[in-house]
């Protein structure tokens, strides 16, 4: 599964571990996030990630 990197703030969405803090499991892919989730260290919405070339 592909990875997302925040835009303003660079925080990495690795779906391989989800994001426990905010009730998101471990293989969940990014598309796969509830609308309303926002970027757990700058609080931007999804809009603001793009795919993460490693």
């Amino acid at each position: 599964m592909e990875k997302y990197v925040c835009g303003p703030c660079g925080y990495i969405y690795d779906p391989a571990e989800g994001d426990p803090d905010s009730g998101i499991a471990a293989g969940t892919a990014f598309a796969d996030l509830p609308d309303d989730w926002v970027c757990p260290v700058c609080g931007v919405g999804k809009d603001a990630f793009d795919p993460y070339d490693e």
